[in-house]
């Protein structure tokens, strides 16, 4: 795995970003997604440290995010009863698909806002959402401010890793490193985080 994340680390910035945005839309899909380390390759990618790495990271996080949601959401509204009754569905869960739709019914619009930061539930949300008949311009426009959120969270951990990493002596790689203190300091921040948005959302 470190030697993957160092490779990855040499990429040339378009590729890299290519990546990125391909590891997202798949960490925003239903099941796939569990399996996705979505917050490790941002981190990663920011490890790399290339020229405007953090702007360029949150905008293809953005996309990345918003095709697999998007994706998400049409798959819903076109078979989300039928998925809901498949194997796909049984893999999920029915308590999860009816929690996601519970969620949606209390909170809607503000739901999808904050779904980048609930594990499990941001890639079954969408797919919910699309089921519930949810318009897709409000989803979209809260998508999009969720995604903004999470990312920028994400690549600001990120840089303040890579900060804190290029204070440590020795030759480790910058990449490796920040990916490794970014997701220790993601913990406490995303705990705090979750804890407001219950505040929010509640």
């Amino acid at each position: 795995m470190t030697e993957f994340v160092a490779a990855a680390g040499e990429l040339p910035t378009t590729l890299l970003m290519g990546l990125l945005g391909v590891v997202m839309l798949a960490d925003a899909v239903p099941l796939i997604g569990v399996l996705v380390p979505g917050d490790a390759a941002v981190l990663a990618a920011v490890g790399a440290g290339r020229p405007a790495g953090g702007a360029l990271a949150v905008a293809t996080v953005v996309a990345g995010c918003l095709a697999g949601w998007s994706l998400s959401f049409f798959a819903g509204r076109r078979w989300g009863g039928r998925l809901r009754d498949s194997r796909v569905g049984g893999w999920i869960g029915e308590s999860r698909w009816a929690a996601a739709e519970t969620l949606l019914h209390r909170g809607g619009g503000r739901i999808v806002l904050v779904a980048p930061f609930l594990p499990v539930f941001n890639a079954l949300l969408p797919l919910a959402a699309g089921g519930l008949r949810m318009s897709y311009r409000r989803f979209l426009a809260c998508a999009a401010l969720g995604a903004t959120a999470w990312a920028g969270l994400y690549v600001a951990l990120g840089l303040a890793a890579r900060t804190l990493t290029g204070l440590l002596p020795g030759a480790v790689n910058p990449t490796v490193l920040t990916m490794a203190v970014g997701l220790l300091l993601a913990g406490p921040v995303l705990l705090a985080t979750r804890r407001r948005l219950r505040a929010v959302t509640g």
